[in-house]
């Protein structure tokens, strides 16, 4: 009986300590993690990349300029954070503009890589504690039919963001937290969080205030748009309206995916958007369970055209790149290196290849937090849809800042 109490106790010890280690561990892995930009971003002195494109040149030209046309409205000394050096606005307005220059010279690939390396500051994205690599992924823009009014057909609603989601400015209260704020709502002069999906869409918190931009036929078609954070929407009588992200409530993303994966309603492999689509629409019993396991709820506004990035420019097409924004400059002129898919007419993925080409922090996303994630706009179409659906490759993120 001794020698059981013994082995037990020992027993006890040895899983305690284990459990402290793994504890030490996880906390010195979360303190690895990029909390401010002279962390997330780290200048590079050798081992520069390989600066080559794989699009043509058109798209990166109009990326720069509509960032030229949101630089041009801040003031000219606002600082941005490039790692541990500050630019004022004018200084990465300079950038820019050399930059366009320079690539409107027809230059060979081995002249342009020489004139960067000259020219250019480069910084290294520091990337996901652990692999130091950036985990890139995709997004785009759907089309989805929707009416403006609703009727027996279209009843599942896009908002616009509502007048009691407030922005708490958290800076007041500690010097570390300069520049963060949170959204809440107050009630009963309480300072609560902003609700979540589930009192949107089950309890209707907000039907009947006059937020409803449009409404759709689909749920899930409703629910993607919030994932992309963008979207077309064809009206009856043939007219497209454009919506983009305008707020979010903050609550966390949690992917439908990986729900019914963990739940075992579907394998890796029947991992699609078509898949997806087709067992909830053979099992609506949990459709609903599946969609507000995402706490995560986006308002929409309406736009002229295509989709805005945070920066309030279109976004555009394979040069628009999200970032988190508490830790990368806005606006800053990048050069990226990851993977990209071959996909037949059918909307499948038949492979990957290697890809690199410059690109604009022009977005930013709830899910993109951290040094270690980027989000790539594809645009719209199968391409865009299968790219956003299955991109989930490692890759680098260089920012590049002109030299004084």
């Amino acid at each position: 009986m001794a020698i059981t109490k013994r082995f037990k106790a020992l027993f006890l010890c040895s899983l305690f300590f284990f459990q402290a280690l793994m504890l030490l561990d996880a906390h010195s892995t979360l303190k690895k993690e990029a909390q401010r930009p002279e962390e997330a971003l780290k200048p590079v002195f050798a081992s520069y990349p390989i600066f080559r494109d794989d699009m043509d040149f058109e798209f990166l030209a109009l990326a720069i300029r509509r960032n030229i046309s949101y630089l041009k409205r801040l003031d000219p000394q606002r600082i941005f954070y490039y790692g541990p050096h500050q630019f004022t606005c004018r200084q990465v307005l300079q950038c820019q503009e050399a930059f366009l220059g320079l690539i409107s010279k027809n230059l060979t690939a081995d002249q342009l890589n020489r004139e960067i390396r000259m020219r250019f500051r480069i910084y290294r994205a520091s990337g996901r504690a652990g692999n130091k690599k950036v985990l890139f992924t995709a997004y785009y823009e759907p089309v989805f039919d929707a009416s403006l009014t609703p009727d027996d057909t279209f009843k599942y609603p896009l908002y616009r963001k509502p007048g009691d989601l407030l922005r708490l400015d958290l800076s007041p209260f500690d010097k570390k937290l300069r520049g963060e704020s949170i959204p809440v709502r107050i009630q009963n002069s309480k300072v609560l969080p902003y609700y979540t999906r589930y009192q949107i869409e089950m309890k209707k918190v907000l039907e009947g205030k006059g937020l409803e931009i449009a409404w759709l036929k689909d749920p899930i078609d409703a629910y993607l748009l919030h994932i992309e954070g963008c979207g077309r929407l064809r009206l009856p009588h043939g007219k497209t309206i454009f919506v983009s992200y305008q707020a979010s409530n903050s609550r966390p993303y949690r992917s439908f995916g990986r729900y019914l994966l963990e739940k075992g309603f579907l394998a890796p492999a029947q991992m699609s958007l078509q898949n997806i689509r087709r067992f909830l629409s053979k099992h609506p019993g949990i459709l609903r369970n599946v969609l507000n396991h995402n706490d995560s709820y986006i308002f929409f506004q309406k736009v002229e055209q295509g989709p805005l990035g945070n920066i309030n420019v279109p976004l555009t097409i394979g040069r628009s790149l999200a970032l988190d924004s508490r830790l990368f400059p806005k606006g800053a002129l990048a050069f990226i290196s990851s993977h990209k898919p071959f996909v037949n007419s059918q909307g499948e993925v038949t492979g990957w290849t290697e890809f690199s080409r410059f690109v604009l922090n022009q977005d930013t996303g709830s899910a993109i937090k951290g040094a270690g994630r980027a989000d790539l706009f594809f645009g719209s179409g199968s391409y865009a849809e299968a790219a956003a659906w299955h991109l989930k490759h490692y890759g680098d993120v260089y920012i590049l800042m002109k030299n004084p």
